[in-house]
């Protein structure tokens, strides 16, 4: 093993219910709907623009909505997520992960971030994390969006690496997907039955180490 390519948003810190929030909000004031909880998983791994066709469609909303109307409204939307970020610290790292960060690196394996969000450079800062990744793929450079392969590749891509060489880190079962039909080996944390497809699932991320990465790798070759 080679490289370590992450997720975000509930691998290393969990904003995902600021995500949540900022589409109920819209939702509310644009659209006059109101997003049930359960929603949110349908939201969970793929982008802006993804999430709001998803909103749209359970609206029986979308043919009012061109590409253009339809990327506004997902910059509002950011408007409202970033607000709610303005709070992250350090104190936000979800467990284990800056001790795995750590350990990885003390391993010499190479770190990227294949995050479906535009915002992870200034939230990895806020969180104190940016220097400690080799890279970040750029979500606006890929032609697909999880569950496509598209930014796991990229992620590799950045440091250089065979995807054959990484794990790729996700909470989500489109992230998941993506992982594999980039060839890469997946570890993940949530539900089992949930990410059956993964190679290896924890229930928390303080149960991440080096050591899991690397066997659950050994073993996928």
């Amino acid at each position: 093993m080679k490289g370590a390519i992450f997720d975000l948003d509930g691998v290393i810190t969990d904003t995902a219910k600021f995500h949540f929030e900022a589409w109920s909000q819209l939702a509310k004031e644009q659209f006059g709907l109101e997003l049930p909880a359960e929603f949110e998983a349908q939201l969970k791994g793929i982008s802006r623009t993804d999430s709001l066709v998803k909103i749209l469609e359970f609206g029986d909303i979308l043919d009012q909505y061109d590409e253009e109307q339809i990327a506004q409204l997902a910059e509002k939307k950011n408007g409202y997520y970033l607000k709610a970020i303005d709070t992250l610290t350090k104190d936000d790292i979800l467990p284990g992960i800056t001790d795995l960060i750590a350990q990885l690196k003390a391993h010499d394996v190479k770190l990227s971030i294949a995050s479906a969000s535009k915002n992870a450079p200034a939230i990895l800062k806020k969180l104190g994390l940016y220097e400690k990744f080799d890279a970040i793929a750029d979500p606006s450079k890929v032609a697909n969006g999880k569950p496509a392969p598209d930014i796991f590749l990229a992620g590799a891509k950045a440091v250089d690496l065979d995807p054959r060489d990484c794990v790729g880190v996700e909470d989500a079962v489109s992230g998941v997907a993506a992982i594999k039909a980039a060839n890469m080996t997946a570890v993940a944390v949530g539900d089992p039955k949930e990410l059956s497809q993964a190679d290896a699932v924890v229930n928390t991320t303080a149960d991440f180490s080096y050591e899991l990465f690397e066997k659950t790798w050994e073993k996928a070759k």
